[in-house]
């Protein structure tokens, strides 16, 4: 295959016009797959926590060969994945790695691959991974485009997965404000009700959690749904009467 520039595409744009990161990683393999005529199915695999996912794929034999590597936890995506390093198989029958799969990939007929890490030593790496059923596949592709689309890839994933850990961040936030805004309002009850400080109040509710053996948040709403007959009121804090 030639070299063709301008079949490369912009990876960050696709990232802003698919509606999802899964919708973003099936454009890329389709393009993938279209800079390398000789390849008959494209996977893409992430891994977190040691566990490779294939996340998208277009054409065939991809979601199968790449279970099978999954499976014996060992083959050529997974050593382009955990390696940082491009792994170019040119025929499966004449390989002697990763124990079985090389001849079960021919069994499936494919005779070579090409896997190319994406967002190598991160927390989700991954690898482009391409399958073709001749011997020597990638031998005339355009290479150089792929590295190129993985690379471009690579930094896609990062800025996916900021703004999903951004989004996290920004749950987890809400979730503790609307506690402390629930435990302030306990406060509030506590310190009418017994005449006594803020610190005092929060040590009564906090005994009373470890007795129970109950969230101090649900000792805090019980309280106060059963004051006022409804859930707290996020954000507002009720204050002891003068």
């Amino acid at each position: 295959m030639t070299d063709q520039p301008n079949a490369l595409p912009d990876v960050t744009s696709l990232l802003v016009s698919t509606d999802s990161l899964e919708q973003f990683l099936r454009v890329l393999a389709e393009s993938a797959l279209a800079m390398a005529p000789m390849a008959q199915g494209v996977g893409i695999t992430l891994e977190r926590q040691r566990r490779p996912l294939t996340v998208a794929s277009v054409g065939t034999s991809a979601p199968e060969l790449d279970e099978a590597q999954y499976g014996q936890d060992d083959g050529p995506c997974l050593q382009a994945l955990r390696t940082g390093e491009e792994v170019v198989v040119a025929d499966m029958l004449g390989e002697e790695r990763w124990g079985p799969y090389p001849a079960y990939a021919a069994a499936c007929g494919t005779r070579s691959s090409a896997s190319l890490p994406i967002a190598a030593h991160t927390h989700t790496a991954g690898a482009l991974n391409l399958y073709s059923p001749k011997v020597s596949g990638f031998a005339d592709a355009d290479l150089a485009g792929l590295r190129a689309l993985a690379a471009q890839a690579t930094g896609a994933l990062a800025l996916a997965q900021r703004i999903a850990d951004a989004q996290e961040y920004a749950a987890d936030l809400q979730t503790a404000m609307e506690s402390r805004s629930v435990i302030d309002q306990a406060i509030g009850v506590i310190m009418g009700q017994q005449r006594c400080g803020a610190d005092e109040a929060f040590n009564l509710l906090r005994a009373a959690s470890q007795r129970r053996n109950v969230k101090l948040r649900d000792v805090c709403a019980e309280l106060i749904r059963d004051i006022g007959g409804s859930p707290p009121s996020p954000g507002r804090t009720l204050r002891p009467r003068p």
